[in-house]
């Protein structure tokens, strides 16, 4: 493959989203200190930030034709083929890239190595220079990451790099009818979460937390439920699925709460809702499929997967 264009991808840090708030940096500072909280750590973040950018920005230059977005612009950019994609900021930065993309592959540089974890930041500035030189000369290893897909009946489709969640957008009883290999049944939940293996520990893993301190209140197995892992590598063509407090009534069963989602079998959800239903992923909620009555979701795996470059 013979790539033409760099493209990186940054976001605003928490200081610059503060001065956006308070329309200057004084008033931005006034009010967390006068909130209780240490402003330094905010400028302290920026500077790291600035400082990793910069340093990037002036070493990709010299590789090959660079383009500059900034995250909340993703939805609006059109990726061509002959791109490399390098995002600079926290995992986050990947998840909500990674769904924009077909192919093209993502080296994700973590900026500040010393105060971000970064699972999903396999490179510090210095480290990414000789990883995208290998990247154009075409010597790339990635980890083709699964994602999930919500396809509904009128043809909108949503992706997921974390997991789904499909249910009511408010704190009230979502009901839909599930249909997992041959068994159907009516629901009344708290909706439904579908995690990827990247994903896996996230919100999937907080529900599992809570399965396991009830199993662990009431029950005489001291023995933990545990995540089945072998099953959710990153690159599994499996999904999870939990419901979250399925409610049983003279309407509504329990019966599947939980299981894979494959290839060969999908996950097929019938809202029952009048109004409220959504669907939205990785926790964006603003970011939605409407899921009311009349509206069939089959919950699948993406065809295509995320190219994350590694060392």
């Amino acid at each position: 493959m013979s790539y033409e264009k760099i493209v990186l991808v940054t976001r605003k840090t928490r200081l610059e989203g503060l001065v956006e708030r308070f329309n200057t940096l004084g008033q931005a500072k006034f009010y967390i200190e006068h909130s209780g909280s240490d402003f330094s750590l905010y400028e302290r973040e920026h500077a790291a930030y600035v400082s990793a950018l910069t340093q990037l920005r002036s070493a990709l230059s010299r590789l090959a034709k660079l383009q500059e977005i900034e995250r909340g612009f993703l939805p609006n950019f059109l990726f061509t083929p002959e791109d490399v994609v390098v995002t600079i900021g926290i995992d986050g930065l990947v998840v909500n890239t990674a769904k924009y993309l077909d192919g093209q592959p993502i080296v994700a540089v973590n900026p500040d190595p010393e105060h971000i974890d970064g699972i999903l930041l396999p490179f510090n500035v210095r480290s990414a220079i000789p990883a995208m030189q290998k990247v154009l000369e075409g010597r790339v290893k990635v980890r083709q990451i699964s994602m999930a897909e919500a396809a509904l009946n009128d043809g909108q489709l949503l992706l997921a790099f974390n997991d789904l969640f499909i249910g009511a957008k408010t704190h009230v009883s979502a009901r839909y009818k599930i249909r997992s290999q041959e068994r159907e049944e009516h629901h009344s939940s708290s909706g439904i979460i579908v995690s990827t293996g990247v994903g896996s520990t996230g919100w999937l893993s907080s529900l599992f937390n809570m399965a396991n301190g009830m199993y662990e209140v009431f029950s005489r197995n001291e023995k933990d439920i545990e995540l089945p892992r072998i099953q959710l590598k990153w690159e599994a063509d499996q999904l999870i699925f939990v419901v979250r407090e399925p409610f049983v009534s003279k309407t509504s069963s329990a019966e599947i709460v939980s299981g894979l989602v494959t290839p060969q079998l999908p996950l097929i959800l019938e809202s029952e809702m009048a109004d409220g239903g959504v669907i939205f992923s990785d926790g964006v909620e603003t970011d939605f499929l409407p899921f009311n009555s009349g509206a069939i979701a089959t919950i699948s795996l993406a065809k295509k997967k995320t190219q994350l470059v590694v060392t």
